[in-house]
């Protein structure tokens, strides 16, 4: 498996992992609840956030934002379904946003201080 292959499949594991999460009923507790709901979910979007810029680096970074936000978005959307017994949060899907637009601008300005062609 090369680097690009185990980027892909990590970012797989994470998105599965937190659109899990998101929509258990009762979802297990975690170390990291302790720092807050909208720590956990900053967290999960920056590492997904991270991991979709790694393992696909020839993406524009504004789609890969774009299409990110547009998953928490709709986890929220799904957590209002009355059988989850979750809650549709617009604050949620904001700090999911504020993650990954923090992340991505972070990429981007490492790669245009290495001089990388950017899309």
């Amino acid at each position: 498996m090369n680097r690009a292959q185990f980027l892909r499949l990590a970012l797989i594991l994470a998105v599965v992992f937190a659109v899990t999460m998101a929509l258990l009923p009762n979802p297990p507790k975690m170390p990291i609840d302790r720092f807050g709901d909208k720590f956990g979910h900053m967290l999960a979007f920056a590492t997904i956030a991270l991991l979709a810029a790694l393992s696909y680096p020839q993406a524009r970074l504004f789609r890969i934002g774009e299409r990110l936000s547009f998953l928490g978005a709709m986890i929220e959307v799904l957590q209002s379904i009355p059988s989850l017994h979750r809650d549709c949060d617009i604050h949620d899907w904001i700090a999911d946003t504020l993650a990954i637009t923090v992340v991505l601008l972070i990429v981007w300005s490492v790669r245009r201080r290495r001089g990388a062609r950017l899309p």
